[in-house]
């Protein structure tokens, strides 16, 4: 073989060993923790300092901004095989680009979609820190520095959006649903987790590997008693732990002091008391958007992600705010849905029994609850359901999965409708105030939402009998 054809020869195993490398790593969570895993036993003994500073070496991340809380990323460990470090390189490296696809960002088991930066920033400075509970740069790294840039960008009026896969199994592609702001709800997602290990890591002893943080963390298998029984430190709590973890004031607080930190190692002069006091009233504002979206309302599956048909026809818009919340059943299917796959598979077959045996445009609820530790969305907040027969124009009805004629739903799916739900309603402007809860059973002729859930909800604070 001439010295031209090895040449041609050796390009095309690069090409193929490249192409290799992306199908073998999907941008799911399982994927990047094996990636960690092949890091950490090239380097048998490292902590996880010194893997995390690898990660973040092969993916560039050792601007001024970050090495003033970290450090230098460069450790002067041996270079990661090319494919691993390419891997890493695009997984860490977050952006939008012009056609709404968002990069940088994991699947995760649970659904819910992650940035890896945040998360990864946040648990280095939580492994950096001296003082158990205390980590300095943790706001900063994961969520404050964006919040505070808010107020530079006209264009991005709210936070989020979240998105959609094109495949749940070996994901590849993930499309934003609307106009992406400075940051999106999978920013916020790997912020707070970020927030929440690196606070944790910073009180714990226990020597582990990063990969295995990762697991217990994002792979929790529920038992069948739902969230009820999880242990705290899982990703589907991650916002009850962020609100437990972090006071909005000093969320505000942080996101001023990255502005002004950014100004100065840009070799920008001080901002003057004007600028500041701008800048504070803008932040102010933004926090208060992050709070209602971020912490007062639960996650919300979109319907993309749990693989709804389109609505058939056209939706008639709900007149908001409404003044009532019906509680149903789903009867069928009978047993709580416990992960993600499970959930989506009952939301598909709820639909598809809607549309097809009962003849409606869509599935009838406007939210359902599984037992896995999340809300998924119906026709959500703005279309009219069909849910509740004579109705349907003056409430929500949010579903259980599940029977519950004889039991309850787990204690923390009720509290996800009860307090956070209707937290959430009223707080956007989408429930009145003085909303009533009432069952199904208490305006239709069923036996919805069951005997044992009808005595319970009868205890709620909002239900409220059928005024004759």
């Amino acid at each position: 073989m001439d010295k031209g054809s090895w040449k041609q020869t050796l390009a095309l195993l690069v090409v193929l060993a490249s192409t290799y490398a992306e199908a073998s790593f999907s941008w799911h969570m399982n994927d990047f923790i094996r990636a960690v895993k092949q890091v950490e036993d090239g380097s048998p003994g490292s902590e996880p300092v010194a893997v995390l500073k690898r990660l973040r070496s092969a993916a560039g991340l050792n601007d001024a901004f970050i090495k003033h809380f970290l450090g230098d990323a460069n450790s002067g460990g041996a270079e990661l095989e090319a494919s691993l470090s390419d891997y890493i390189s695009k997984a860490l490296r977050h952006r939008v680009t012009e056609d709404a696809r968002e990069e940088g960002v994991v699947l995760t088991p649970d659904g819910t979609t992650v940035a890896l930066r945040p998360l990864l920033l946040g648990i280095e400075a939580g492994f950096l820190s001296k003082t158990k509970g205390r980590v300095p740069g943790m706001h900063q790294l994961t969520l404050a520095k964006e919040l505070g840039l808010f107020f530079r960008h006209s264009s991005a009026r709210h936070l989020g959006p979240d998105g959609c896969w094109d495949n749940l199994t070996s994901p590849q592609v993930f499309t934003l649903s609307d106009s992406p702001s400075l940051l999106t709800t999978a920013q916020v997602n790997g912020g707070m987790d970020g927030v929440v290990l690196g606070i944790k890591l910073s009180k714990s002893k226990r020597l582990r590997r990063l990969s295995s943080w990762l697991t217990a963390y994002y792979c929790h298998h529920l038992e069948n008693e739902g969230m009820d029984t999880a242990p705290q430190l899982i990703s589907r709590r991650r916002r009850e732990n962020f609100s437990r973890l972090v006071a909005p004031p000093v969320l505000a607080r942080q996101a001023v002091k990255s502005v002004a930190l950014l100004g100065i190692l840009k070799g920008r002069p001080k901002m003057d008391a004007k600028e500041k006091k701008q800048l504070t009233a803008a932040v102010k504002e933004i926090v208060q958007e992050f709070v209602h979206k971020y912490m007062d309302c639960p996650t919300i599956i979109p319907r993309c992600m749990w693989g709804a048909e389109p609505y058939r026809g056209t939706p008639t818009n709900l007149t908001l705010p409404l003044s009532f919340m019906y509680i149903h059943h789903t009867h069928t299917p009978s047993q709580p849905c416990l992960t993600f796959q499970q959930c989506s598979v009952d939301m598909r077959s709820m639909q598809r029994f809607h549309q097809e045996d009962r003849g409606w445009d869509d599935i009838g609820y406007s939210f359902v609850a599984g037992s896995d530790g999340y809300i998924y969305e119906g026709r959500s907040w703005h279309w009219r359901g069909a849910h509740t027969l004579g109705h349907n124009s003056i409430g929500y009805g949010i579903a259980f999965i599940g029977d519950y004629t004889t039991k309850l739903p787990s204690q923390h799916a009720m509290w996800l409708v009860k307090d956070q739900l209707a937290s959430c309603a009223v707080g956007g402007g989408r429930l009145k105030g003085n909303f009533t809860l009432q069952g199904h059973r208490q305006v239709v002729n069923t036996s919805c939402p069951g005997d044992a859930f009808y005595n319970e909800i009868t205890s709620w604070e909002q239900f409220g009998e059928v005024k004759k």
